[in-house]
């Protein structure tokens, strides 16, 4: 099968971006191709082909790719898939807007309907990402969402299988896109950490610093108690985090995987206020034998165990969390099971999983059972 890759962005190195490095090591003759690159950030890219889009060359849009959508959906169509038998987009965004062959087979790889046009466009266009230009997007976002859904939901017709990265993100699918997708948990890897000998006394956040991951939340709790947090990751609201937190919160900003996975194997519990997709920094925590203390919603309904693994806590609220702290105790919890249960989502699990469906799912298309839901 000649095969390619499409993904979203290639800026930084978060989960999305984790799963494109999977893909290539899985298909590596395979070029990528993406809206815009920082090969600085990619070393791990150095000997793939990727091909990027005229937004390479746009002031500011490598910095800056949020402000785009709509130049991001002209780039993706202009994207030339003619020579491919199989195309799979890695998206959360705009790259499953590529438009493909008939003889072509489009795997969507999906990690959730856009959110900022979709079930989170209204906490997005409260707290938009843009610092001073904040009231013009506020009233410019109403006018291009009504386009922007409508392109996302034919774009979302050109795929031929969607893939979710979880049951719930597979709801959001059948609820947005109409379509019934198959499921298969994105990869982690386990390998770089460790359970260390002994743990320190803080509770430990790690991730980009963005409005729906609700570290504020956990900031206004961790004052109350005045027990130690880290912070580890960056993002549009580090400052905003920063400005309310009191002595006791300690941020890292991005730190390298050596010492993130010291920081990780020593914590007492690992903190997660949001409604995340997945969510693949609880199970990081876990394969370093920490437990979690999570938001009872969202991808954490799938990966943290009451009991065995972590404990939930119900309202997104920093009493709520606060509580749960003041409840949480780490003895109970072993680090043989909590490393267990993490490597069952190991990334060698995963390559292994995704070739054999891309493979069954290449069957069937050439036996001309054509697209879910839509028959050839």
């Amino acid at each position: 099968m000649r095969t390619a890759l499409v993904h979203d962005w290639l800026t930084n190195v978060a989960g999305a971006e984790r799963v494109i490095i999977a893909l290539h090591e899985t298909f590596p003759d395979a070029p990528i191709y993406t809206s815009v690159y920082v090969p600085e950030e990619f070393p791990m890219l150095a000997d793939a082909d990727v091909r990027t889009s005229f937004l390479q060359k746009v002031p500011l849009a490598r910095k800056k790719h949020q402000a785009f959508p709509m130049l991001r959906t002209v780039a993706f169509e202009n994207f030339d898939m003619s020579e491919y038998d199989v195309v799979i987009s890695s998206c959360h965004a705009e790259s499953k807007g590529i438009i493909t062959q008939p003889e072509t087979l489009h795997i969507c790889y999906c990690y959730t309907p856009i959110r900022y046009w979709w079930g989170g466009y209204n906490d997005y266009l409260n707290r938009p990402l843009f610092g001073p230009l904040n009231p013009l997007v506020k009233v410019v976002m109403p006018f291009m969402a009504s386009y922007l859904r409508v392109w996302d939901r034919c774009a979302a017709d050109r795929v031929d299988v969607f893939v979710a990265t979880c049951n719930n993100v597979a709801t959001r699918i059948r609820k947005y896109y109409r379509r019934d997708p198959l499921v298969l948990y994105p990869p982690v890897d386990t390998g770089w950490i460790q359970p260390a000998q002994n743990v320190d006394d803080y509770f430990l956040i790690v991730g980009r610093q963005i409005p729906y991951k609700r570290t504020d939340l956990a900031v206004r709790a961790f004052n109350k108690l005045g027990l130690p947090l880290k912070i580890a990751g960056n993002g549009t609201e580090i400052e905003y985090l920063r400005s309310i937190a009191r002595p006791n919160v300690e941020f890292l900003g991005r730190i390298p995987d050596e010492e993130l996975a010291e920081v990780y194997s020593r914590c007492l519990g690992f903190v997660f206020p949001q409604n995340e997709d997945f969510g693949i920094t609880p199970l990081e925590a876990m394969a370093a034998g920490r437990p979690v203390i999570a938001y009872r919603g969202g991808g954490a309904l799938e990966t943290v165990l009451e009991g065995r693994t972590g404990t939930f806590f119900d309202v997104q609220d920093p009493d709520a969390i606060a509580e749960a702290i003041i409840k949480f105790k780490p003895e109970d919890f072993q680090p043989d099971i909590l490393r267990e249960h993490a490597r069952k989502f190991d990334v060698s699990a995963f390559k292994r999983n995704f070739e054999e469906m891309v493979a069954a799912e290449w069957r069937k298309f050439c036996e001309g059972e054509g697209k879910a839901g839509f028959p050839r």
